[in-house]
């Protein structure tokens, strides 16, 4: 399937799965996805939180679904400077198949079209096999940063 200009190629079949933009139809599954894949909540997983993303960036979270059931996902976020990954996530049963690297690399894709020269990915620091993969990918990590955040829980 040719990619569209300036996005992915939706509906992409790579072996059994798709990866494609997600919907708001999508957004309950991907948040029951992260749940079970154990991936540290945080305040902005809801469906509001989401909603938002999808109403700025409709195509900032890409989805991976086998048979029609929601198995990965990937938050490809673009500031209009600098591209982030967010929540990558791999439903349990379909780990160590390759998902969540074409995750990634369609990721990249989508925001090296949009004009990203510089990608970074948010990993938490205690998630071993997250710190292994993303250095399997290619990204290092920078020991002489350090992430500041601030939560307005109440906010939305």
């Amino acid at each position: 399937m040719k990619k569209p200009k300036g996005g992915l190629a939706m509906n992409r079949r790579l072996s059994s799965s798709c990866i494609r933009y997600g919907t708001p139809d999508d957004l309950s599954a991907v948040l029951d996805l992260w749940a079970m894949s154990d991936a540290p909540p945080t305040v902005t997983d809801s469906i509001d939180r989401l909603r938002s993303l999808l109403a700025f960036d409709p195509q900032g979270l890409l989805v991976a679904d086998v048979r029609g059931e929601t198995v990965g996902s990937l938050i490809a976020a673009w500031n209009g400077w600098r591209g982030s990954f967010y929540r990558l996530a791999v439903h349990p049963d379909h780990r160590r198949r390759g998902l969540a690297r074409r995750l990634v690399r369609e990721g990249e894709n989508h925001l090296r079209d949009r004009g990203a020269v510089r990608l970074d990915a948010i990993v938490a620091a205690d998630e071993e096999a997250a710190m292994s993969f993303w250095n399997a990918v290619g990204y290092e990590r920078q020991s002489d940063r350090s992430r500041f955040v601030r939560n307005f829980e109440d906010s939305l």
